[in-house]
C-alpha cells in the first residue's frame, strides 16, 4: 500500500527541505514521495530525474539524506528512486532488524516499481549492506534488474571481520555512534538501531559474505564494483591493516571467479559513498548507457 505526495520545487531527495540537497537536486523535475506498508513497517520512498530507472539502497547506518549528494549527481540522467531502511531515517521503528528483515525492505520497495510500472529494467546500486541486499535480491529475482553497482559491500572475505580481539573496539564504535545519534534524533538522519542490534546484524553480515559467492553465480546481469582501496582507513597499527588486507582479498576471490565484473578502486575508506560521490557518479554514469541489458521489468 502506498501514500504518494509530489513537492513541486527542488527538495532534498528524502521530502524534506535542505540546503545542500536542494543545491543538488537544481534544476531536476519534480521529486516524488510515497510511503510503502509492509511487515508492519512504513518505508518512504523519494523519486526524481530523467533517464534510465536507476534504484540506490542505502546500507547500515546509511539514509537517504545522507546519501543526498550521490542522489543527486545521478539524477542528472537517470529516474533515481531512494528510500531508507527500517529503523533508518524517516522509517519506522520495526520489532526485528535481521538481514532477511532489511531484503524484505528492499522487495517491498522494487515490488512497489514493479506495480507502478517503469520504462526499463532498473540498476540496482547498493552502498555497503545495500551492496549484499542487491545481490540476494538479483540471484532471487531474476530479469528484473538491469545490471548491479556494488560499493563497498557484498564483499565474500576469507575469513570474519569480527573476531573476539576486536569486539571490544566495535562496541566501542557502535556506543559511541548511538550516542552521537541523540543530536540526529527524530530527523531524516535517525539510526534507531541499539549497539547490540547493530553488532548481531554485524556478525550476520559476516556469515552473509561467507556463502555469497554462490549468489553471483546465479546472477545473469552486468555488475559493477567500486571499492575502498583502505576501507578501514589508512592507519598502518591496530586492526586496519587486517581488516584492508581482508577486505582486498575477498574482491581478488571474487574477479578470480567472474572475471566479467569490473571493478574500481577508490583512495578512500568505507566512507567514500559521502567523501567521493562525484567520482561515484562518474563511475556509473560511465558504465550505464551502453552496458546494461534491456530486460524486461517484471
Amino acid at each position: 500500500m502506498t501514500t504518494e505526495t509530489e513537492a513541486a520545487g527542488p527538495r532534498g531527495p528524502y521530502g524534506e527541505h535542505d540546503d545542500d540537497g536542494e543545491r543538488a537536486e537544481r534544476g531536476d523535475e519534480a521529486m516524488r514521495h510515497f510511503t510503502i506498508k509492509h511487515d508492519g513497517v512504513t518505508i518512504p520512498v523519494s523519486r526524481g530525474g530523467r533517464g534510465r530507472p536507476l534504484v540506490l539502497c542505502p546500507g547500515l547506518n546509511s539514509t537517504q539524506a545522507g546519501l543526498h549528494e550521490l542522489a543527486g549527481l545521478l539524477r542528472r540522467d537517470h529516474d533515481v528512486v531512494t528510500f531508507d531502511l527500517r529503523g533508518h531515517g524517516l522509517a519506522s521503528v520495526a520489532d526485528r532488524y535481521s538481514f532477511e528483515d532489511f531484503l524484505g525492505d528492499l522487495v517491498a520497495v522494487m515490488t512497489e516499481l514493479g506495480r507502478l510500472g517503469l520504462p526499463a529494467a532498473p540498476v540496482l546500486v547498493g552502498y555497503s549492506l545495500g551492496a549484499d541486499l542487491a545481490v540476494h535480491y538479483a540471484s532471487e529475482h531474476p530479469g528484473t534488474v538491469a545490471g548491479l553497482v556494488l560499493i563497498d559491500g557484498a564483499n565474500p572475505v576469507p575469513e570474519p571481520f569480527i573476531t573476539e580481539a576486536v569486539l571490544p573496539e566495535f562496541r566501542a564504535m557502535w556506543e559511541d555512534l548511538a550516542a552521537r545519534q541523540e543530536a540526529v534524533r527524530g530527523t531524516a538522519r535517525q539510526v534507531v538501531l541499539t549497539p547490540q542490534e547493530i553488532l548481531d546484524l554485524n556478525l550476520e553480515i559476516d556469515a552473509v559474505r561467507a556463502d555469497i559467492l554462490g549468489r553471483y553465480r546465479k546472477i545473469d546481469r552486468p555488475i559493477s564494483m567500486i571499492m575502498s582501496a583502505s576501507m578501514a582507513g589508512d592507519r598502518g597499527a591496530g586492526h586496519a591493516p587486517r581488516f584492508n588486507r581482508i577486505w582486498r582479498a575477498g574482491v581478488e576471490r571474487l574477479t578470480r571467479e567472474h572475471p566479467h565484473i569490473a571493478t574500481s578502486w577508490l583512495d578512500a575508506d568505507h566512507q567514500l559513498v559521502f567523501t567521493h560521490a562525484p567520482e561515484i557518479a562518474r563511475i556509473i554514469r560511465g558504465a550505464t548507457p551502453g552496458d546494461w541489458s534491456d530486460a524486461d521489468h517484471r
